[in-house]
């Protein structure tokens, strides 16, 4: 099975579902972002929302393609790009995070480790630009998919509450723990096959 991540370009928002490549929940204050949506320039208003973050910040966001299909992404920006962040009631993220805004994988690849790969490439292209941690807005009543990601599902992933609240905590993962899970994993992999190759049993035939 092919996996890749490669990062959000106005090239290939395509890709992303329809219902988010309209969605302009974070990229807009609520003002706005209703007016966005009534007048029909939502997609267009997302677009020259990605462009201007990567003239002026960089990459954005990560879409995960498995057989060269599309089967989720991430978008994360400095909390200065994410107007809405404003609006809950745990803000502000700290100075040395970057905001985890919204994730998603389809159904059908759920369950199978690609959400904490997200998290780590992300986490890796974060540490390579002098940020300590990603910090996000949980929903703590979450019920169905939304731009708000479930609080309980950020914390199963490595994030810890900060800032608690009955329905929308702040939740913060540094970002050198999400990359020393890959490392884990690999340095125990290579313990058991060193110790099978170091000391195989030879059986009679």
């Amino acid at each position: 099975m092919g996996r890749r991540l490669v990062p959000l370009t106005l090239d290939n928002l395509a890709d992303l579902p329809q219902r988010c490549r309209g969605c302009v929940f974070w990229e807009l204050d609520p003002v706005r972002g209703e007016a966005a949506i009534e007048a029909g320039r939502a997609e267009s208003e997302k677009e020259a929302w990605i462009s201007a973050v990567l003239l002026e910040w960089g990459s954005c966001g990560r879409i995960v393609y498995v057989d060269e299909v599309p089967v989720g992404f991430v978008m994360y920006a400095p909390p200065a790009y994410v107007p809405r962040a404003t609006a809950f009631p745990t803000s502000p993220v700290s100075p040395d995070a970057v905001q985890l805004m919204t994730s998603l994988i389809v159904p059908g690849y759920q369950g199978q480790g690609l959400g904490r790969v997200m998290v780590q490439t992300v986490a890796k292209d974060l540490l390579g630009r002098g940020f300590k941690a990603i910090e996000a807005f949980g929903d703590a009543r979450w019920k169905e998919p939304g731009c708000l990601l479930p609080a309980d599902h950020l914390l199963s992933v490595g994030f810890k509450t900060v800032r608690p609240h009955p329905t929308h905590p702040r939740l913060r993962l540094e970002l050198r723990t999400a990359l020393s899970w890959k490392e884990d994993v690999e340095l125990a992999l290579d313990k058991l096959l060193g110790v099978v190759q170091k000391d195989p049993v030879l059986r009679p035939l």
